[in-house]
C-alpha cells in the first residue's frame, strides 16, 4: 500500500495531530515502509498452528496477600479512616 496526500490527510484528522509540510514526504515513506513490512506477514504460513478454543485461563483463588501493606500506605496519607483515604470533595 503506498501512503498518498490523501491518506495522511485522513491520519491527521484522525489522530487529531498536524504534521508539519517539511515532514509529510518523510512521513509518508515511513508509513509506507511500515505497511509493507506488515503485508509482509501475509506469507507467513500459519496452516499448521492449532487453536484451543476449549483451553481456559486457570484460575487462583483470590486470596489477599500482603494485607499489611494496606496500613503502612494509610499511615502515609495526610488523612484516614476505617481503612481509607479520607480526600477533599472536589465536585460540587
Amino acid at each position: 500500500m503506498f501512503v498518498d496526500d490523501n491518506l495522511l490527510d485522513k491520519l491527521e484528522k484522525l489522530a487529531m495531530i498536524r504534521i508539519a509540510p517539511q515532514k509529510r514526504a518523510m512521513f509518508k515513506e515511513e508509513l509506507s515502509e511500515i505497511i509493507a513490512k506488515m503485508d509482509s506477514l501475509q506469507e507467513v504460513d500459519t496452516s499448521n498452528i492449532v487453536l484451543q478454543k476449549d483451553e481456559k485461563t486457570p484460575m487462583r483463588d483470590d486470596v489477599p496477600e500482603h494485607a499489611m501493606i494496606r496500613n503502612q500506605i494509610l499511615s502515609q496519607a495526610p488523612k484516614s479512616q476505617d481503612g481509607y483515604f479520607i480526600v477533599p470533595k472536589v465536585i460540587g
